[in-house]
């Protein structure tokens, strides 16, 4: 008997399925979906956010000499991740899919460029960025780890009478 549930899919599907349920999930902070996939779901986000609370504070600042456009010498301050952070980095982007900033409904393209101009991987970002600090301090305060979602109970599917839940983050 194997330690995790097939879905009624084959495993390209499944892996695909629980892939974009998570990213949703991380995304958005909430989704709504089957009881059976939110049980999977959220095992993998608990992982995924346990990563981004260990290391999220793993990194250095470190100055660098760069050649701008006009070929002139320019000092910038640029923060590097340490070997763990970057491990986990990784791991993330593996599993995750790359969503993208939206640009606002007022927000011109130049404003848009700019705002996104230095982040390459915005969920992953905001893993480090909001997650980690905001669950490790959860976790300090409360002297327990992992919990970070929640599972409500909606009732039966109309249609075929499969168990719907909403899964959130806490």
């Amino acid at each position: 008997m194997p330690g995790y549930r097939k879905l009624g899919r084959t495993g390209d599907q499944r892996k695909a399925l629980l892939r974009n349920q998570v990213t949703e999930l991380l995304w958005h902070g909430k989704i709504k979906t089957t009881a059976a996939r939110a049980k999977e779901v959220r095992s993998i986000a608990e992982k995924l956010i346990t990563l981004a609370v260990n290391d999220f504070d793993k990194s250095i600042k470190v100055t660098k000499e760069m050649n701008n456009e006009k070929g002139q010498t320019v000092t910038r301050e640029v923060v590097n991740d340490l070997p763990a952070k970057l491990n986990a980095r990784r791991k993330m982007m593996e599993y995750l899919y790359n969503y993208q900033e939206v640009k606002g409904k007022d927000e011109s393209k130049e404003d848009y460029k700019d705002r996104t101009k230095e982040i390459n991987y915005p969920l992953i970002e905001k893993m480090f960025d909001e997650y980690g600090p905001k669950y490790r301090e959860r976790n300090e305060n409360q002297n327990s780890g992992g919990g970070y979602t929640r599972t409500l109970k909606l009732g039966p599917r109309r249609g075929d009478g499969a168990e719907e839940v909403i899964i959130e983050l806490v």
